[in-house]
């Protein structure tokens, strides 16, 4: 059964826009994606919006929707009232290239800025072995879609621009996190680096990353927290610390 669906979208871009009302045609079983396309089709022909799949699955219509950062493909009509305005913005943690469409290029420089996987030098092709619970372990990162919600919503990224050059954020807290489990990794620094490099101490575990994930990633519980424990295992147990001087001392990597 249709129903009337009234829309407040927002259109422009970084420098300047504003919200715009419409009101639009919506059917039993559609998603915020197919009242934006129809929008699009008949109403607003410029309408600029990124999507793919259409499926969850590529990340690509991340928007905020009452301000809360969701995938469009994957919000249900019926989720809303009837009399209610739906408000549509684009990721406001990024600058927006055109209505619902933001310039997400920050994200692909930090995946950049993570060292790849290395194996151990005398690997050879085809010999890579790995314990089932070891593969277990990560198996939960590597859902990501990289939708960038839990970017967007990180309001170390979000409310403060001048942290962007020292904060990766929690899409890639999870991608070091899985590298630092991985046991074929001969990257020993991995902990260092999410601290020093990485800023991993500037996170306060509000857990709003892990309240946006479509993929139900618990990133401050499986990786955000347990990162931090280690890091402090390595910087100030004294044992440790012991340990490493000794193994300085004899030459021992």
């Amino acid at each position: 059964m249709a129903r009337t669906m009234k829309l407040r979208i927002f259109r422009g871009n970084s420098k300047d826009g504003g919200l715009q009302d419409v009101s639009v045609e919506a059917n039993e079983g559609e998603v915020i994606l197919d009242v934006i396309h129809r929008v699009q089709a008949e109403q607003i022909g410029d309408l600029a919006v990124r999507w793919n799949c259409k499926a969850g699955k590529c990340g690509s219509c991340s928007v905020e929707i009452n301000g809360k950062p969701r995938l469009a493909c994957m919000t249900q009509v019926a989720s809303f009232d009837e009399a209610e305005t739906v408000t549509i913005t684009p990721l406001r943690a990024f600058p927006v290239i055109k209505d619902l469409v933001t310039d997400v290029s920050f994200n692909y420089k930090k995946a950049m800025e993570v060292r790849a996987y290395e194996p151990p030098a005398d690997l050879k092709p085809g010999e890579a072995r790995m314990q089932q619970i070891d593969v277990e372990r990560s198996q939960e990162f590597r859902k990501c879609i990289e939708c960038f919600l839990c970017q967007d919503t990180c309001h170390v990224i979000r409310d403060h621009e001048e942290n962007k050059k020292s904060f990766a954020g929690p899409r890639f807290f999870i991608r070091l996190a899985e590298l630092d489990m991985h046991p074929l990794d001969t990257i020993r620094n991995r902990k260092q680096s999410a601290q020093e490099e990485h800023g991993l101490g500037m996170c306060n575990i509000t857990k709003c990353c892990t309240e946006v994930c479509p993929e139900h990633i618990r990133i401050t519980d499986n990786a955000i927290i347990p990162m931090k424990e280690r890091v402090v295992d390595v910087k100030y147990d004294p044992l440790r610390w012991l340990g490493s001087v000794i193994r300085k001392r004899e030459g021992i990597n």
